[in-house]
């Protein structure tokens, strides 16, 4: 008897059958643009052998004028088709199934020729698009048929016709960005028109016995978006257009309200995709921050939806449904929504990976094949370079033990996990202890290994991470505590200035700043972003109402500028509008001088200052602690350097889990 009845129940849809209620929800990896197909399509059939029941590429582009960024990746002619050809023929060999995403970006796109319903230029890309008239419109639909028979000519066994996040489908759809008053324009059957036109189209060019996902904006979460009468009207006109699934978009990529980081509740958004249910004849998928079997089998016990989208997970653990049918469920890698690899590297121009999972869009060069030599390994330390090191080397057959002076596994990650917002942390600390005993690793902990403790080992990794960073600053009596000391639990005033503003920073003010986390609690979640009920105002947005912070807190920094520009691409903003709404100052180009009983004296730009504290905290960066390397260098001892040791820089897991794997793999 499987613990997720729903999840891997079939789904009989009107010609096919899908095998589970799983669908491998689209991200733009960039993979496409490195023109290596082989690549390509590895990273599609290691999720087909890993159980998926239907995937969704990332978004090709019906036409130049539509793709994300010049040169994206698009459907244009014969070369595309016989390069997509490659990923289909690996996927089916794998007897999955896969659709290809078809996303026209409308005034998102990166470029001087974007086009949209009128030039109402976005906030999150520099050019104002073109406003087309009745030829260019019917180009765009013509556009998207002929992609769309391109892909079943490729052998993609569907299409997923991307009509939220913002892009162009959705720039109709809303008063927010359609101005128009010709038939395109004006009252909602105009206005969606032009989304119904690409289906009714795509459906004649595709036939009737291919896949039709239509990617439909459930809360726009913008000005001015759609109301839930207007999506009802939507969907059933879809479907009656030739649809066979409705998937669910969450937010317009404008929005100011988070919608997948991990600071979003799990399933958060699965309500508005339940309003549809019972409403139209379709199967509906659910998505956004579904990320464990046990999420994705509730949401369908509770009659939310039909089928789940999840996207990340796969990145993290491409055998996410494989594990879960066999019930090993506590051996999925877990994505932790941090978007440290996956968005910020798409936003950055990088090939998308994971932090979790080094190995994700990598998998025909990162590889742990089984060991002909198995050798006694040695790693000290165990925080996530350490802790990646130990589970590839004992994956592959190396016979490792696991030293670490802390009376537990995990190191910096478990003050992570203590930050409201970042609870998922607690399920990679839980899956690194899993696949520590699951691989046979010996662990040794509360000890601190000399040289002399490690004769016998054939390898050494030192993974000993680091320490926080004194900067000196003079203290006359003030009240100081490390970042370390206040995660451990050390007592901290009403009145808080806080020393670094980088991640470690930030980490500190959320941590200060809230009693309880809003993560775990959706409602207040949704009143402190201001979520509303687009039944009751279109787009979905109401007044935010932030709980008070506990505490006054000052975060400060010695560079000049805005505090915070140096976090994630894709959740930096989040983190800087969380800390204003809780009344948060936030000061850079400071001096710090002196930390009194009354505060820290600092030197700002406008001349020295006090900020009043009863608490000051450092979080002035870290040093790395390398005692160890350095006797076993004086000792003319061979070892492998790694994480925080190597380099203390932040305190970067990403970095640490990808130094861990390859180190373990080369072992």
């Amino acid at each position: 008897m499987t613990r997720y009845p729903h999840l891997l129940a079939p789904l009989e849809l009107a010609f096919t059958r899908l095998p589970n209620r799983v669908l491998m929800g689209s991200m733009h990896t960039g993979l496409e643009e490195r023109g290596d197909w082989t690549r390509v399509a590895e990273y599609y059939a290691a999720r087909a052998r890993g159980g998926a029941g239907l995937i969704v590429t990332g978004g090709i582009a019906p036409n130049p004028e539509g793709a994300v960024f010049p040169d994206a990746a698009g459907m244009f002619g014969a070369e595309d088709v016989a390069h997509h050809r490659v990923v289909t023929d690996r996927v089916h060999a794998e007897g999955g199934r896969i659709a290809m995403q078809i996303l026209h970006a409308g005034r998102y796109a990166y470029g001087r020729t974007c086009v949209s319903a009128s030039p109402v230029k976005s906030p999150i890309s520099p050019f104002a698009p073109r406003d087309l008239d009745e030829a260019g419109i019917e180009k765009q639909i013509a556009d998207f048929a002929a992609a769309a028979a391109r892909a079943r000519d490729a052998g993609y066994d569907g299409v997923e016709i991307m009509g939220s996040e913002g892009y162009f489908l959705n720039q109709f759809l809303a008063r927010h960005t359609n101005k128009r008053t010709d038939d395109w324009g004006g009252a909602y059957e105009n206005r969606m028109r032009l989304p119904v036109e690409v289906v009714r189209r795509v459906r004649k060019a595709v036939g009737p016995d291919f896949i039709l996902i239509y990617r439909l904006s459930m809360i726009d979460l913008v000005p001015d978006g759609s109301t839930s009468d207007e999506v009802l009207t939507l969907a059933r006109a879809v479907e009656a257009a030739g649809a066979t699934l409705l998937n669910s978009g969450i937010g317009w990529h404008e929005a100011r309200v988070p919608t997948i980081a991990t600071s979003v509740p799990r399933a958060g958004f699965t309500w508005v995709t339940q309003k549809l249910m019972g409403k139209v004849g379709l199967p509906l998928i659910a998505s956004n921050r579904i990320n464990t079997p046990e999420v994705a089998e509730a949401v369908l016990t509770q009659g939310a939806a039909d089928m789940v989208s999840m996207a990340r997970p796969f990145l993290a653990d491409p055998d996410f449904v494989v594990k879960a049918a066999a019930g090993r469920a506590d051996e999925i890698a877990p994505c932790i929504g941090c978007n440290q690899a996956c968005l910020d590297h798409t936003f950055a121009g990088l090939v998308s990976t994971c932090l979790v999972n080094p190995g994700a869009c990598h998998e025909t060069e990162i590889v742990a094949r089984p060991t002909g030599a198995p050798k006694a390994v040695a790693v000290i330390g165990a925080g996530p370079a350490g802790l990646a090191t130990a589970i590839t080397a004992a994956g592959r057959g190396h016979r490792v033990t696991l030293f670490d002076k802390a009376h537990r596994v995990g190191g910096q990650l478990h003050h992570a996990a203590k930050v409201p917002g970042k609870e998922e942390f607690r399920g990679l600390l839980a899956w690194f202890e899993t696949m520590v005993e699951k691989t046979g690793v010996e662990t040794r902990l509360s000890t601190a290994p000399s040289p002399d403790d490690l004769t016998g080992f054939d390898e050494i990794v030192v993974a000993t991470g680091v320490t926080p960073r004194d900067p000196a600053i003079p203290n006359t009596g003030g009240h100081a505590l490390s970042y370390s000391q206040v995660f451990a639990g050390a007592q901290v005033g009403a009145r808080v200035a806080i020393v670094g503003a980088g991640g470690i920073g930030f980490d500190v003010a959320e941590f200060l700043t809230q009693t309880e986390s809003l993560t775990e609690d959706l409602a207040a979640w949704r009143a402190e972003w201001g979520v509303g009920d687009p039944a009751k105002v279109p787009g979905g947005l109401v007044p935010p109402r932030p709980v008070p912070s506990p505490r006054a807190v000052t975060l400060l920094q010695r560079k000049a500028g805005a505090p915070g520009k140096s976090l994630g691409r894709t959740t930096g903003w989040i983190h800087r509008a969380h800390l204003r709404a809780k009344g948060v100052s936030l000061l850079g180009g400071v001096r710090y001088d002196r930390i009194t009983p009354d505060g820290l004296w600092i030197t700002a730009p406008d001349g020295p200052r006090l900020i009043a504290a009863d608490t000051v905290v450092i979080c002035a960066g870290q040093q790395s602690a390398r005692g160890l390397a350095d006797a076993l260098n004086a000792r003319g001892r061979a070892h492998h350097l790694i994480g925080g040791a190597d380099v203390a820089a932040e305190i970067d897991a990403k970095r640490a889990i990808d130094q861990g794997v390859r180190c373990g793999i080369a072992l």
